[in-house]
C-alpha cells in the first residue's frame, strides 16, 4: 500500500500535539523557555487557522524539583509525586500566561490509566474535551503523576525496580500512550509527537552515523520496533513508546507525525508538506469510533424519534434531545451503542447513549430542563450528543 501525499497532513483540522520532556525542558530539569514559547506560537497560530489543537505536556516532574530547589531529577517515588504536585500548577500556569499572549484560553485536564479505561469516564472526558474545543480553548493535559504512579514507576532506574507482583499495570508511557487515546477519542485527524529526534531512523543517530531517517511508512509493523533504541532524556518514554502509541492511533485511523519539537517552526513546515521527521500513515482511513458506532458493535435496542428530530439530527447536526425521542426498546445501559428509528422503524444511525433505558423512557418527550426533576441527576442535556452519533451509515 502506497503512502498517501504529505500534503493531507495540511488538511487535518483537529490535531493533538504532545510535547515530550526533551521538548519542553533541556536534560528533563532546566525549562527550555525559549523553545517552548516558539512551539506555543506554532499553536496559536494553527488555532486562528481555524482548526482545533489538545495539547498533552510533560515535564511536570522537572518543573517541581526546580521549584523545590533541588540540583537534579529525584528518582524517589514520593518525592517525584511531590515534584508533580508542585510541578502541574505551575507547567499549566506557564501555558495559560502564554497562550493568554496569544489570544488563546487554556484548560487543565489531569487523567489517569483509569479515566480513559472505564467507559463512563471515557465518554465524559470526550464530551468535555469536544465542548472545551468548541469554545475555542486549547486544552491542556497530563497524566496526574501525584496520585497515579504507574508512570513514575516506570522512571525509576532498575535498580529500583517494585516487585513485579504489586506494582500496577503499564502506564501511559511519558504521555504518549495518553496522546494516543486522547487523538482516538476525538476522531483526531493528526497526532503530533514531539521529541529531540527529527523522526525514526535505521538505527540510533546517537551512535550510528550512517543511519538515514525514514520519511513515511504505512501502519506500525513489528519490523520497525528493532529500530527503536533508548529512552529519552530526563522523560519516561522514548521511541518505543511512541511507536506503540502511533500503532495504538494509526490502528483507529489517525496519522501520526514524529517530529524534532527543538528545531524551531517544524511543525509549520511539516504542515505545509515539508519533509519533516516520519509520518506513519493508518492503514484504516475510517475514524475507529465511527466504525464502532456504525458496525462495530451489536446494538442493545433503540431510541424511535419524531421526523422533526430526524431533520434537526440530519440537517442540523443536532444533538438528540429528549424531546425528539417518542419510544425506547430494548435494555440498555449508559455507553451502550443504540440504534435511531423513525415511526416505522426505519434505522437512520446509530449512537452511544448517554442515559440507560430505564432512564430514557422517563425522559421519552420531555424537555431538557425536566432531567433534573425526573431523574433527581442530570448528566447530559441530550440522550445521544451529535460528536457520538452515525447516521445513514449503518
Amino acid at each position: 500500500m502506497s503512502p498517501p501525499s504529505r500534503g493531507e497532513l495540511a488538511g487535518a483540522r483537529r490535531i493533538v500535539v504532545k510535547l515530550g520532556t526533551a521538548v519542553v525542558t533541556h536534560d528533563g530539569f532546566e525549562l527550555a523557555l525559549g523553545r517552548l514559547y516558539c512551539v506555543l506560537e506554532e499553536l496559536g497560530r494553527l488555532h486562528r487557522e481555524g482548526r482545533s489543537v489538545v495539547l498533552v505536556s510533560s515535564g511536570a516532574v522537572g518543573m517541581g524539583a526546580q521549584a523545590l530547589g533541588l540540583q537534579q531529577r529525584p528518582d524517589s517515588l514520593g518525592l517525584r509525586q511531590a515534584c508533580a504536585a508542585v510541578g502541574q500548577g505551575r507547567l499549566v500556569a506557564l501555558y495559560s500566561q502564554a497562550l493568554a499572549q496569544l489570544g488563546l484560553v487554556t484548560a487543565q485536564v489531569l487523567l489517569t490509566a483509569e479515566d480513559l479505561a472505564d467507559r463512563d469516564r471515557a465518554l465524559c472526558l470526550r464530551t468535555t474535551l469536544l465542548r472545551l474545543l468548541e469554545l475555542r480553548t486549547l486544552p491542556v493535559l497530563n497524566e496526574n503523576d501525584s496520585v497515579s504512579v504507574r508512570e513514575l514507576i516506570e522512571h525509576r532506574a532498575t535498580s529500583q525496580a517494585p516487585d513485579p507482583e504489586a506494582a500496577p499495570e503499564p502506564a501511559f508511557g511519558d504521555n504518549d500512550g495518553l496522546s494516543a487515546r486522547v487523538a482516538v477519542a476525538l476522531d483526531a485527524d493528526l497526532l503530533v509527537l514531539m521529541t529531540n529526534v527529527d523522526g525514526l531512523y535505521t538505527a540510533n543517530p546517537a551512535t550510528d552515523p550512517q543511519a538515514t531517517r525514514i520519511p513515511e511508512c504505512v501502519g506500525v509493523g513489528t519490523e520497525l520496533d528493532a529500530l527503536a533504541e533508548g529512552r529519552s532524556s530526563g522523560g519516561t518514554g522514548g521511541m518505543s513508546s511512541k511507536l506503540e502509541a502511533a500503532r495504538l492511533a494509526t490502528g483507529a485511523g489517525c496519522p501520526v507525525l514524529i517530529l524534532d519539537g527543538t528545531h524551531p517552526q517544524a511543525l509549520s513546515a511539516a504542515l505545509r508538506g515539508d519533509d519533516r521527521g516520519t509520518v506513519l500513515w493508518p492503514t484504516v482511513r475510517r475514524p475507529a469510533r465511527r466504525q464502532h458506532i456504525a458496525i462495530g458493535q451489536t446494538h442493545r435496542g433503540a431510541l424511535v424519534v419524531n421526523p422533526g428530530a430526524l431533520a434537526a439530527l440530519g440537517g442540523r447536526k443536532a444533538s438528540l434531545l429528549p424531546i425528539g425521542v417518542t419510544a425506547v426498546e430494548g435494555d440498555f445501559t449508559r455507553g451502550d451503542v443504540v440504534e435511531i428509528r423513525d415511526g416505522s422503524g426505519r434505522v437512520h444511525g446509530r449512537g452511544i447513549v448517554n442515559y440507560d433505558a430505564d432512564a430514557c423512557r422517563a425522559l421519552v418527550g420531555r424537555h431538557s430542563s425536566e432531567i433534573d426533576r425526573i431523574l433527581g441527576w442530570r448528566g447530559y442535556d441530550a440522550v445521544v450528543t451529535r460528536d457520538n452519533l452515525v447516521l445513514g451509515e449503518v
